[in-house]
């Protein structure tokens, strides 16, 4: 594994050495809570603290994960204050449902989620990203700048809309990625009524202003619900067999409620695929930073591209391109935080006879962002290494040690898509073009729903061949 010392470091916030007062936890939780964590967060396998009066442990080894997330996933709920930050926007989505609702949804998604259907979409994500790429044309003879923060929000958007709703999206809006950005910026986010508990009726101010927003996305939903029940009612037989028609088909008494089918088609249009878009851009943005690798990437992308390998199988094929998507996702997860609270007490005893008492109410806390960045797990675990996820050295990670798809019985239902749509996108792009930095290229990672870079990500795009030139 390259391991050398001028390996890539990412801007990111540098661990706390005193504990923060509870005025600057409320201060940095506004701004951004991926500025609080300290050092032991980056060194200690776990440690219990306390914000404000709620016991909290934070969980970074391996072993008390899988134990919390998979072999006693019983005894953990959904914490309360992610909750209260998702369930707003989201109700009763994947993401935020629980019990008897989140079993049907669960149930209800997961066909259209297999690893063998979720290739099955793999042409139309090429076509949709050979038809994105088209933009950078005339940017890429001349060398401009592009956010590519944005552009990565709306062409996982055009994915989304062509592989799980058949293009049938209904939206009038030409600014995508804006709207998606101030949703995310009104409403996901941790406000300091939360933080105290208090009641739900009690104004969050933050999210003033952003009911708007979200009223706009349930209005898109709503109108793509009716166009397709339209077409299910008048031509069946023609209908789309894609996500939303799987839906609308889950609909009735031991079914899906309508108001749960919206709530799930806003998760993956406002949600899903924002985690990907995040991801991509910063996928990109490294890369950048490490010519050498970058050189393998379109050594790899022209070699498969030039054999005329179906899209199908570039995901496989592609070890280096996956590998550089997989350590963007370890040093910006998409979900830098997974949120439990006990139900009822628990201990766990790792291999040295060491015990953690876990009580119930307590709140228990795995963060991909500290633990894809822990010491006691990673070689230089700030730097962009993207050769720790090649063959050969991504058999020995530990499953519970690197978790940008979260794990358990709440795994992301859309991991494999993801993954296939990244691999596909990153090589199409990389093909025909080369992204560099700027000197206004600072990005800095905040924390609102996902992990996204403040300030956007402005890069310059320069042609690498022409569309003409592609086999």
């Amino acid at each position: 594994m390259d391991m050398r010392p001028e390996a890539f470091e990412p801007p990111a916030p540098t661990p706390r050495t005193v504990p923060p007062s509870k005025l600057e936890i409320i201060r940095t939780v506004l701004r951004n809570p991926l500025e609080l964590w300290g050092e032991p967060s980056y060194t200690l396998p776990w440690i219990e603290t306390r914000f404000f009066r709620e016991r909290t442990l934070i969980v970074n080894d391996p072993g008390l994960i899988k134990h919390v997330l998979v072999d006693n996933a019983v005894n953990y709920r959904m914490a309360d204050v992610r909750q209260l930050v998702l369930r707003p926007i989201l109700r009763d989505g994947l993401l935020t449902a629980e019990g008897a609702v989140w079993r049907r949804s669960r149930k209800a998604v997961a066909p259209i989620f297999t690893p063998r259907h979720a290739r099955g979409f793999a042409g139309q994500m090429l076509r949709q990203s050979e038809q994105y790429v088209l933009k950078y044309e005339n940017a890429g003879s001349t060398g401009q700048v592009c956010d590519i923060s944005a552009d990565m929000t709306e062409l996982t958007f055009a994915i989304l809309a062509d592989t799980l709703f058949s293009g049938e999206i209904v939206s009038s809006s030409g600014h995508f990625s804006d709207d998606v950005n101030e949703l995310l910026h009104r409403m996901g986010r941790v406000d300091p009524m939360d933080l105290l508990r208090a009641p739900k009726w009690v104004p969050r101010l933050t999210r003033i202003g952003g009911q708007k927003v979200l009223d706009k996305f349930r209005a898109l939903v709503h109108d793509t619900m009716d166009l397709r029940r339209e077409r299910l009612q008048s031509d069946p037989s023609n209908a789309p067999r894609d996500f939303l028609t799987l839906l609308l088909q889950q609909a009735g008494p031991e079914g899906l409620t309508m108001g749960e089918i919206e709530d799930n088609i806003l998760t993956f249009i406002g949600a899903g695929h924002e985690t990907t878009a995040r991801a991509l851009a910063w996928t990109l943005f490294c890369v950048a930073n490490t010519p050498h690798f970058r050189d393998a990437m379109e050594e790899e992308i022209d070699r498969v591209l030039a054999t005329g390998a179906e899209p199908v199988e570039w995901l496989d094929l592609m070890p280096h391109t996956r590998a550089a998507f997989e350590e963007a996702l370890r040093l910006f997860p998409p979900a830098p935080s997974i949120n439990r609270a006990a139900i009822a007490d628990d201990q766990w005893t790792n291999a040295k006879g060491e015990t953690v008492e876990i009580p119930a109410g307590i709140t228990v806390l795995v963060m991909p962002w500290t633990l894809h960045r822990h010491e006691l797990y990673w070689e230089k675990p700030r730097a962009f290494i993207p050769e720790r996820f090649l063959p050969g050295n991504r058999e020995r990670i530990d499953r519970f040690q690197f978790l940008p798809f979260g794990a358990g019985p709440r795994i992301c239902i859309g991991a494999t898509f993801a993954l296939q749509e990244a691999v596909i996108a990153l090589a199409v792009m990389m093909h025909r073009f080369r992204f560099d930095i700027t000197d206004e290229t600072r990005p800095w990672p905040v924390q609102r729903l996902t992990t996204q870079p403040a300030n956007g990500l402005p890069m310059k795009v320069t042609a690498r061949r022409s569309a003409s030139s592609i086999s």
